[in-house]
């Protein structure tokens, strides 16, 4: 099956998920979504993906 180009994604969604990806906490399938929307080649230093001062408590 050929894969679909991703048209949008949730940006709440995503920053949960960059926040788990930084805490090594997704599965391997996610870590790949992950690594796939934000360009990375998975050997990268992932500790700064997301700004120190970023909050991920959602009102």
């Amino acid at each position: 099956m050929a894969s679909r180009p991703i048209q949008w994604v949730n940006s709440p969604v995503l920053m949960e998920a960059m926040l788990r990806y930084e805490q090594g906490l997704l599965p391997r399938s996610m870590q790949l979504w992950v690594e796939q929307m934000l360009e990375l080649d998975g050997s990268e230093n992932t500790s700064g993906l997301l700004p120190s001062s970023f909050d991920a408590s959602v009102d």
